[in-house]
Protein backbone atom coordinates (compact mmCIF):
# COMPACT_ATOMS: atom_id res chain seq x y z
CA UNK A 1 0.00 0.00 0.00
CA UNK A 2 1.36 3.42 -0.97
CA UNK A 3 1.31 5.88 1.91
CA UNK A 4 0.18 9.45 1.27
CA UNK A 5 3.32 10.84 2.89
CA UNK A 6 5.47 8.77 0.52
CA UNK A 7 3.61 10.18 -2.50
CA UNK A 8 4.05 13.76 -1.31
CA UNK A 9 7.75 13.20 -0.52
CA UNK A 10 8.25 11.70 -3.97
CA UNK A 11 6.70 14.67 -5.76
CA UNK A 12 8.79 17.10 -3.71
CA UNK A 13 11.89 15.27 -5.00
CA UNK A 14 10.86 15.03 -8.65
CA UNK A 15 9.43 11.50 -8.67
CA UNK A 16 5.96 10.24 -9.57
CA UNK A 17 4.36 6.76 -9.41
CA UNK A 18 3.56 4.49 -12.35
CA UNK A 19 2.47 0.86 -12.39
CA UNK A 20 3.00 -1.68 -15.14
CA UNK A 21 -0.63 -2.85 -14.99
CA UNK A 22 -3.90 -2.48 -13.04
CA UNK A 23 -2.64 -4.84 -10.32
CA UNK A 24 1.06 -4.40 -11.08
CA UNK A 25 4.10 -3.22 -9.22
CA UNK A 26 4.39 0.53 -8.63
CA UNK A 27 7.64 2.19 -9.71
CA UNK A 28 8.82 5.68 -8.85
CA UNK A 29 9.82 7.53 -12.03
CA UNK A 30 12.15 10.48 -12.45
CA UNK A 31 12.70 11.09 -16.18
CA UNK A 32 15.89 12.72 -17.41
CA UNK A 33 13.78 15.03 -19.60
CA UNK A 34 10.62 16.41 -17.95
CA UNK A 35 7.55 17.63 -19.79
CA UNK A 36 6.21 20.93 -18.47
CA UNK A 37 3.68 23.43 -19.78
CA UNK A 38 5.00 27.02 -19.69
CA UNK A 39 2.01 28.80 -18.17
CA UNK A 40 2.87 32.25 -19.54
CA UNK A 41 3.42 30.98 -23.09
CA UNK A 42 0.30 28.79 -23.37
CA UNK A 43 -1.87 29.76 -26.33
CA UNK A 44 -4.86 27.56 -27.20
CA UNK A 45 -5.14 26.74 -30.91
CA UNK A 46 -7.64 28.71 -32.98
CA UNK A 47 -9.97 25.71 -33.17
CA UNK A 48 -9.81 25.21 -29.39
CA UNK A 49 -10.48 28.91 -28.79
CA UNK A 50 -13.55 28.59 -31.03
CA UNK A 51 -14.81 25.56 -29.09
CA UNK A 52 -14.25 27.37 -25.77
CA UNK A 53 -16.11 30.39 -27.14
CA UNK A 54 -19.06 28.22 -28.13
CA UNK A 55 -19.40 27.20 -24.46
CA UNK A 56 -20.04 23.55 -25.32
CA UNK A 57 -18.80 22.46 -21.89
CA UNK A 58 -19.33 23.59 -18.32
CA UNK A 59 -16.17 23.35 -16.20
CA UNK A 60 -16.35 22.17 -12.59
CA UNK A 61 -13.68 21.40 -9.99
CA UNK A 62 -13.68 18.39 -7.69
CA UNK A 63 -17.29 17.32 -8.18
CA UNK A 64 -16.44 13.88 -9.65
CA UNK A 65 -12.83 13.15 -8.71
CA UNK A 66 -13.21 9.38 -8.44
CA UNK A 67 -15.08 9.18 -11.73
CA UNK A 68 -12.32 11.19 -13.43
CA UNK A 69 -9.42 9.11 -12.09
CA UNK A 70 -11.20 5.85 -12.90
CA UNK A 71 -11.94 7.06 -16.44
CA UNK A 72 -8.27 8.04 -16.80
CA UNK A 73 -7.26 4.56 -15.62
CA UNK A 74 -8.93 2.83 -18.57
CA UNK A 75 -6.41 1.61 -21.17
CA UNK A 76 -6.20 3.77 -24.29
CA UNK A 77 -7.55 2.36 -27.55
CA UNK A 78 -4.06 1.38 -28.71
CA UNK A 79 -2.99 -0.16 -25.38
CA UNK A 80 -3.78 -3.33 -23.42
CA UNK A 81 -2.81 -2.11 -19.96
CA UNK A 82 -2.89 0.99 -17.79
CA UNK A 83 -0.19 2.64 -15.69
CA UNK A 84 -2.81 3.54 -13.05
CA UNK A 85 -3.05 0.65 -10.63
CA UNK A 86 -5.67 0.26 -7.92
CA UNK A 87 -2.93 1.04 -5.38
CA UNK A 88 -2.19 4.39 -7.05
CA UNK A 89 -5.91 5.19 -7.40
CA UNK A 90 -6.50 4.53 -3.69
CA UNK A 91 -3.58 6.81 -2.74
CA UNK A 92 -4.96 9.59 -4.92
CA UNK A 93 -8.45 9.21 -3.48
CA UNK A 94 -6.90 9.78 -0.04
CA UNK A 95 -5.01 12.81 -1.39
CA UNK A 96 -8.27 14.15 -2.78
CA UNK A 97 -10.01 13.76 0.59
CA UNK A 98 -7.11 15.74 2.10
CA UNK A 99 -7.64 18.55 -0.44
CA UNK A 100 -4.34 17.92 -2.27
CA UNK A 101 -5.48 16.06 -5.40
CA UNK A 102 -8.01 17.77 -7.66
CA UNK A 103 -10.04 17.15 -10.77
CA UNK A 104 -11.04 19.62 -13.48
CA UNK A 105 -14.13 18.33 -15.27
CA UNK A 106 -15.88 19.18 -18.53
CA UNK A 107 -19.62 18.60 -18.36
CA UNK A 108 -22.05 18.59 -21.28
CA UNK A 109 -25.82 18.34 -20.87
CA UNK A 110 -25.39 17.16 -17.27
CA UNK A 111 -22.96 14.36 -18.23
CA UNK A 112 -19.24 14.09 -17.50
CA UNK A 113 -17.66 14.56 -20.92
CA UNK A 114 -13.98 14.62 -20.01
CA UNK A 115 -11.44 16.00 -17.60
CA UNK A 116 -8.11 15.68 -15.86
CA UNK A 117 -6.68 15.33 -12.40
CA UNK A 118 -3.48 16.08 -10.54
CA UNK A 119 -1.85 17.23 -7.32
CA UNK A 120 -1.50 20.84 -6.17
CA UNK A 121 1.41 21.64 -3.86
CA UNK A 122 2.66 25.16 -3.23
CA UNK A 123 2.90 26.87 -6.62
CA UNK A 124 3.12 23.59 -8.55
CA UNK A 125 0.40 21.52 -10.18
CA UNK A 126 1.41 17.99 -11.11
CA UNK A 127 -0.85 16.94 -13.96
CA UNK A 128 -1.42 13.19 -13.94
CA UNK A 129 -3.80 12.17 -16.69
CA UNK A 130 -6.78 13.24 -18.76
CA UNK A 131 -9.65 11.55 -20.56
CA UNK A 132 -12.53 12.42 -22.82
CA UNK A 133 -15.82 10.90 -23.88
CA UNK A 134 -16.78 13.83 -26.11
CA UNK A 135 -14.19 15.27 -28.53
CA UNK A 136 -12.22 18.23 -27.12
CA UNK A 137 -13.67 17.90 -23.61
CA UNK A 138 -10.27 17.21 -22.02
CA UNK A 139 -8.61 19.97 -24.08
CA UNK A 140 -11.15 22.51 -22.82
CA UNK A 141 -10.54 21.34 -19.23
CA UNK A 142 -6.80 21.65 -19.80
CA UNK A 143 -7.07 25.19 -21.22
CA UNK A 144 -9.27 26.16 -18.28
CA UNK A 145 -6.69 24.68 -15.85
CA UNK A 146 -3.87 26.70 -17.40
CA UNK A 147 -5.86 29.93 -17.10
CA UNK A 148 -6.84 29.09 -13.54
CA UNK A 149 -3.26 28.32 -12.49
CA UNK A 150 -2.05 31.59 -14.02
CA UNK A 151 -4.76 33.54 -12.17
CA UNK A 152 -3.73 31.90 -8.88
CA UNK A 153 -0.03 32.66 -9.32
CA UNK A 154 1.20 29.13 -9.93
CA UNK A 155 4.72 28.76 -11.33
CA UNK A 156 4.85 25.16 -12.57
CA UNK A 157 2.53 22.85 -14.51
CA UNK A 158 4.27 19.47 -14.59
CA UNK A 159 3.17 17.14 -17.40
CA UNK A 160 5.72 14.42 -16.55
CA UNK A 161 6.52 12.52 -19.78
CA UNK A 162 6.23 14.10 -23.22
CA UNK A 163 3.90 12.65 -25.83
CA UNK A 164 2.41 14.02 -29.04
CA UNK A 165 -0.84 15.03 -27.32
CA UNK A 166 0.97 17.06 -24.65
CA UNK A 167 3.19 18.62 -27.29
CA UNK A 168 0.09 19.73 -29.21
CA UNK A 169 -1.11 21.42 -26.01
CA UNK A 170 2.12 23.41 -25.67
CA UNK A 171 4.24 21.19 -23.42
CA UNK A 172 8.02 21.37 -23.74
CA UNK A 173 10.81 19.17 -22.41
CA UNK A 174 13.38 20.50 -19.99
CA UNK A 175 16.41 18.78 -18.40
CA UNK A 176 16.02 17.25 -14.94
CA UNK A 177 18.24 19.86 -13.23
CA UNK A 178 16.18 22.69 -14.73
CA UNK A 179 12.98 20.97 -13.60
CA UNK A 180 14.27 20.57 -10.05
CA UNK A 181 15.21 24.26 -9.87
CA UNK A 182 11.71 25.24 -11.06
CA UNK A 183 10.16 22.78 -8.65
CA UNK A 184 12.05 24.23 -5.68
CA UNK A 185 10.84 27.75 -6.53
CA UNK A 186 7.27 26.58 -7.03
CA UNK A 187 7.10 24.57 -3.81
CA UNK A 188 8.30 27.61 -1.83
CA UNK A 189 5.08 29.46 -2.79
CA UNK A 190 1.98 29.33 -0.61
CA UNK A 191 -0.89 28.79 -3.04
CA UNK A 192 -4.39 27.41 -2.56
CA UNK A 193 -5.90 25.55 -5.50
CA UNK A 194 -9.51 26.19 -4.48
Amino acid sequence: MIRVEDVLRAYRHGFFPMADSREGTVSWCQPYQRAVVPLDDFRPSRSLRRIIGEKRFTIKIDTAFERVIRACSQPRATEQETWLSEEIIEAFLKLHRLGIAHSVESWQNGELAGGLYGIAMGGAFFGESMFFVCPNASKVAFAWLVGYLKSKGYLLLDAQIMNSHLESLGAIEIPHDDYMARLELALAKKNQFV
